[in-house]
């Protein structure tokens, strides 16, 4: 039963690497296999962005309840942002008033990226940037400061949070110990040592990709994880485009005819691409061009089905 619930914990970070809507399994999930879950992505945007990686995984655990607050599960909010201005989809949820509007997500990983564009992108908390990245009793007092939550205790809630789970190890971008994991889970998405051990791979579709890093080039990916020229661009569906930005996928292994199971269908979002599609799912590019009856270049409409499985019939 641990290792069932692992699993499904595991697939919790599948989704972040798919932009149709994701609803978290009911099950509760305990702390460490949390932490584990998030923790190289909340490594990746230390690195984007320079939030302290034990910051961004405290707010998380606390804000969302170690993933199983209504906001979490039903929103894929981990850190209780609130609308401000939001034009995405919504949520009302009762905080500090009742009904209070909530930023909605099509997945976790969107929730991480946003958080660090909320906490970079606006002047009131512009003053954690000049602080040491390695103090995050600095960084929890000045979040506590800059009114990021009404409770009084809330730099000493993160503070505790960090210590109790040593999750200052984060911040030297090492990432933490490895879980033990057993038989069930050996072919579940998680992060296993390959060539590079700076490298966080990942699987999704049972294929290995990773999150390309800031300062990353399809030809450095090529020399750190000793591939031959040929294979990114094969993997990728490239065809001549060579750029890569933060946070893209980027296989390691041919991508499949078909999405894994449970996922038949992809609702398009504005400016959703087929190449990105392929790359959300792990589906080669040429495939899913012909289940949907599409030609090479031929972009979808937001509002489409796209049919990720099986042939659509005319």
């Amino acid at each position: 039963m641990k290792g069932f619930r692992f699993l499904l914990l595991l697939l919790f970070v599948l989704s972040a690497c798919k932009t149709s809507r994701y609803v978290p399994p009911a099950v509760n999930y305990n702390r460490t296999d949390y932490i584990h879950a998030y923790s190289a992505i909340a490594v990746s945007e230390m690195k984007r962005t320079g939030i302290p990686a034990s910051i961004k995984m405290a707010q998380a655990i606390l804000e969302s309840g170690d993933g199983n607050s209504r906001l979490a599960r039903q929103a894929n909010n981990h850190f209780g942002i609130k609308c401000h201005n939001w034009t995405g989809r919504k949520i009302y949820h009762d905080d500090d008033a009742r009904n209070e509007c909530f930023r909605s997500y099509n997945n976790p990983m969107e929730s991480f990226l946003d958080h660090s564009d909320f906490l970079t992108g606006r002047a009131r908390y512009a003053g954690l940037f000049d602080l040491d990245p390695s103090d995050y009793r600095a960084w929890a007092r000045g979040l506590k400061t800059a009114g990021y939550a009404t409770n009084p205790d809330y730099d000493r809630l993160l503070i505790r949070i960090i210590e109790d789970n040593k999750l200052y190890n984060l911040d030297s971008g090492a990432g933490l110990p490895r879980l033990d994991r057993d038989a069930t889970a050996a072919t579940a998405v998680h992060a296993v040592p390959v060539t590079s051990p700076g490298i966080e791979v990942l699987q999704n579709n049972r294929i290995r990709y990773i999150f390309a890093r800031q300062g990353d080039t399809y030809e450095s990916l090529t020399r750190e994880m000793e591939l031959m020229p040929w294979e990114l661009d094969r993997y990728n569906d490239l065809n001549g485009e060579r750029k890569v930005n933060p946070g893209d996928i980027v296989y390691l292994q041919p991508k499949r005819n078909r999405a894994e199971r449970g996922y038949d269908i992809h609702i398009v979002e504005q400016g959703e691409t087929m190449h990105l599609i392929s790359q959300m799912y792990g589906i080669k590019l040429s495939r899913l061009l012909r289940r949907n009856h599409m030609e090479e270049g031929q972009e979808p409409s937001p509002g489409t089905s796209i049919f990720l499985r099986r042939q659509p019939y005319r």
